[in-house]
């Protein structure tokens, strides 16, 4: 690729003295028509580029043809010429003043103002377009169009004359009586006005107050987020070992069930839906299958650890840490809560989808507007499971003591409760749960008995 030199002597325009001579003493307009000393240094450097031949120099040419735009600046020059006249015809007014001449006075006052408005014209003629929008000169125009028309009207229409008439017949001293009148009233209408002005006060600093709420609100959802993002590599950190294998001892165990009781009690509703979650994925509330001698989880040959629910050891209990909680609401599909105790806990309008709620013990719960549509409740056929006991082993083969105790639960308007789980709960609910379940318990023998 060449590039042929610039030419050693590039063509500059020539000002002719007669535009000179033609153009107005007052030069006044905006960057668009003057440009400034960037903007011709600019297009020099622009038509030096132009003389490159190739094809990429051309591309770039264009570019910053497309991507240069001259400075939008308000420039006014005024000529020397102009400028002078406009001082004598200062000191000529001055002048007027000392030798006390009207003739030179309103001369030289004549003439100064002439050119002072001819020189502040073009400013404000920018000062007008920059600071009112087409709208605004509008109405204003508007404005004093019908302040004119209104005096106009007054005045030609014989108004004016009938109103001076009916002033002259006017007894003023009745009037005195009245303007006191008036005046209360404005005391009055001063009242109404403070009072105006101290409710809207109240009304923006309410909004003010809910505004910062608000980010409050913000703020601890963050900082709780924070707080069961920590929990969650700390949990990690503790029952993994180096190559990702779940190892936990006792201590650990316990490590972990006394940091998640202590995280139920700082976090709300959702958090706490968020961090049975990741507990029951990550099957640490499932009891798992472990070795006699070193205590390890083992392997189901499927990828993942072997279930046992009868002797199995969990790794994080939760015992009685969800008791009385309210999980309203919240999103706990597939979550392993079995034997859990959520007595008197509020699951009212809780996405239980496949969740497993065996040996749980739901006593005095609610669950009113929850979706239960796979939900498990028991273990084995619905003829032969009962709730959980205190003394007695479950057999999940035949689903004895492997149920949820559903005494005194509320099963109002319930979503998608399956004919097995709608049997087993009018069964052994009792009268309190019977009246709750939708389509009723007819049929149904009350097995609690009570």
């Amino acid at each position: 690729m060449t590039i042929k030199p610039n030419p050693p002597n590039l063509p500059t325009p020539e000002t002719s003295p007669e535009s000179d001579l033609q153009q107005d003493d007052f030069d006044g307009g905006t960057g668009e028509k003057n440009l400034t000393s960037e903007a011709l240094a600019a297009q020099q450097a622009l038509a030096a580029i132009s003389s490159l031949q190739s094809s990429q120099n051309t591309t770039a040419l264009q570019q910053a043809h497309s991507s240069f735009k001259p400075v939008s600046t308000i420039q006014f020059t005024v000529k020397p010429r102009a400028l002078l006249i406009t001082l004598i015809a200062i000191a000529i007014t001055f002048i007027g003043f000392v030798l006390d001449n009207w003739i030179i006075g309103i001369l030289g006052t004549f003439i100064t103002l002439v050119l002072s408005l001819a020189m502040l014209l073009p400013w404000l003629q920018f000062v007008v377009k920059e600071w009112f929008s087409p709208q605004d000169r509008t109405l204003f125009v508007a404005f004093v169009g019908l302040i004119v028309a209104i005096i106009g009207f007054i005045k030609f229409s014989g108004l004016g004359y009938r109103l001076f008439l009916w002033g002259r017949t006017i007894q003023w001293d009745a009037a005195g009586t009245l303007a006191e009148w008036f005046g209360a009233l404005g005391q009055i209408l001063i009242a109404i006005i403070a009072v105006y002005v101290a409710w809207r006060q109240y009304v923006i600093s309410k909004d003010l107050t809910i505004q910062q709420n608000l980010l409050t609100v913000q703020q601890n959802i963050i900082t709780q987020q924070q707080t069961i993002d920590s929990y969650f590599q700390g949990v990690s950190d503790l029952v993994l070992d180096e190559e990702g294998l779940l190892e936990d001892w006792p201590q650990e165990r316990a490590i972990a069930e006394g940091r998640t009781a202590a995280i139920f009690s700082s976090v709300d509703r959702t958090g706490k839906a968020k961090i049975l979650r990741f507990l029951s994925r990550s099957k640490l509330l499932t009891p798992l299958k472990r070795d006699r001698r070193l205590g390890r989880a083992i392997f189901n040959g499927n990828g993942g650890y072997e279930e046992d629910r009868l002797e199995g050891v969990r790794v994080i209990d939760l015992g009685v840490m969800l008791a009385a909680a309210d999980l309203s609401g919240t999103d706990l599909r597939w979550t392993d809560l079995s034997e859990a105790n959520l007595v008197r806990g509020n699951l009212s309008g809780c996405d239980l989808v496949k969740a497993n709620l065996a040996r749980t013990i739901l006593y005095d719960a609610n669950l009113s507007g929850a979706d239960l549509n796979g939900a498990r409740l028991f273990y084995g056929i619905v003829e032969t499971a009962s709730p959980r006991s205190r003394t007695q082993p479950p057999d999940y083969d035949t689903g004895e003591h492997t149920g949820a105790v559903v005494e005194n639960a509320d099963f109002t308007n319930v979503q998608r409760m399956s004919e097995s789980v709608r049997y087993y709960c009018c069964a052994w609910g009792g009268e309190q749960t019977r009246g709750t379940i939708p389509d009723g318990c007819e049929g149904i023998p009350n097995l609690l008995g009570r």
